[in-house]
Formats: structure tokens, C-alpha cells, sequence
């Protein structure tokens, strides 16, 4: 897998970043891994909040589609979450220790992709969902 620096293949910019790179991409699997530091936006009391986890799972997401038309020779595009649908927060990691986050692609259609999300911290489900995203035409 060609290796990229992760703010090369995704809109978002610190301090609201909650991916540090890529594990493995494919047409249908993404795995991306995150350290989740103390000062981040989205932890309180040494805990990294729901709305962490759910920006970790599109931003795996979108890391995908930035790898993917980066090979190609292009340059990512900006998405945004439609829907999030059957989130699951089993719990909430602490700071200091480090997501593992796999992505499926259900379908794509007409700019909508729809995913399966799932974050792991210690090798334990944190959070899954479902998620529709849609991407802004170049």
C-alpha cells in the first residue's frame, strides 16, 4: 500500500483530525489507527466522547476516498455525514490509548456512500454504526 500523510487525504485540519493514517485500503475495507491524546477536542475527563468516535469512523471514511483518488493522481474531496444510523457506544476509550477502525462500503451511488463503521480500543468494540456520506463533486 502506498503510504500519504494523512492531512493529504483528508478536508479536515487540526484540531479536529482523528485519524493518524491508514493500516490497510481497498475498494471495499478501510483500517485506519488514531492515538488519542488528553487535549483532544473531544475528550472530557480523560474519556474520548461519542462525537469522537462517530468523527473517527467518517474521517476513516473519507481517508479511504483520499487514498483512493490520490493514487489515481487527483486531489480528495469534501464529504459530510447524511445519516448516522444504529450507533452502538459500547464505551467511551480514555485518552492515551490508540483506536483501531475498520470501514465497509456498503454501496456507493449518485455521490452517497453508505458504510459500516466499527472502532476498537484495546480489542474491544467501542462503537459501530452505520453511516451515509456524501461527497461534493469536484
Amino acid at each position: 500500500m502506498e503510504q500519504f500523510e494523512i492531512l493529504d487525504l483528508i478536508p479536515q485540519r487540526p484540531p479536529i483530525v482523528m485519524v493518524d493514517g491508514l493500516n490497510y485500503c481497498d475498494d471495499s475495507k478501510t483500517i485506519s489507527h488514531f492515538f488519542i491524546k488528553p487535549e483532544n477536542v473531544f475528550c472530557e475527563n480523560n474519556l474520548f466522547l461519542e462525537a469522537g468516535l462517530i468523527e473517527n469512523i467518517a474521517q476513516t471514511a473519507a481517508a479511504r476516498m483520499g487514498y483512493l483518488t490520490k493514487i489515481k493522481g487527483g486531489e480528495p474531496l469534501v464529504g459530510y455525514i447524511g445519516a448516522v444510523k444504529n450507533l452502538n457506544i459500547f464505551f467511551l476509550p480514555e485518552s492515551e490509548t490508540q483506536l483501531i477502525t475498520e470501514v465497509h462500503i456498503e454501496s456507493e451511488i449518485m455521490g452517497f456512500t453508505l458504510i459500516t463503521g466499527k472502532v476498537t480500543s484495546n480489542g474491544k468494540i467501542a462503537a459501530d454504526c452505520e453511516m451515509r456520506i456524501f461527497l461534493l463533486a469536484e
